[in-house]
């Protein structure tokens, strides 16, 4: 199973401020203890959302609107992609990160086979394609 474990922006992540040392050696022994348990797939932290756009849809229209946005606790400021056995192993590592405050959501992430018979043979073979050229892993 894989997770998309959320780490949602505050006020500092959305004025720019870096994390200090500490706080960075800290998330880099964290990171590498989910990469030695083979579990990291991925993990990044982003920009702040006034170097940002959002993509407004509404049928054929496309509209760009430029950041920063205001709801603060709807913005993401950074991620990780996790494979795990269930999401009690991904809310136990979860417990582990050192953070001091905020929220963090986890999100399980689709596999082909939640799709069933609606997800066509010829899309789940260019499904596979894309994750064996991209090397990640699957369960």
């Amino acid at each position: 199973m894989r997770f998309m474990v959320i780490v949602k922006a505050n006020q500092q992540s959305e004025a720019g401020v870096l994390p200090d040392e500490k706080i960075l050696t800290e998330m880099g022994k964290f990171n590498q203890q989910l990469e030695q348990a083979g579990i990291f797939l991925a993990g990044e932290g982003l920009q702040a959302s006034s170097k940002g756009v959002r993509v407004r849809f509404s049928g054929a229209k496309r509209t760009v609107i430029d950041g920063p946005f205001t709801e603060t606790k709807e913005l993401i400021a950074g991620f990780w992609l996790w494979q795990v056995k269930s999401l009690n192993e991904a809310i136990e590592w979860l417990k582990r990160a050192p953070f001091q405050e905020g929220d963090v959501e986890i999100r399980q992430v689709f596999e082909a086979d939640d799709f069933g018979p609606a997800l066509k043979p010829e899309f789940r073979e260019q499904e596979e394609r894309l994750r064996a050229r991209t090397g990640k892993k699957q369960d």
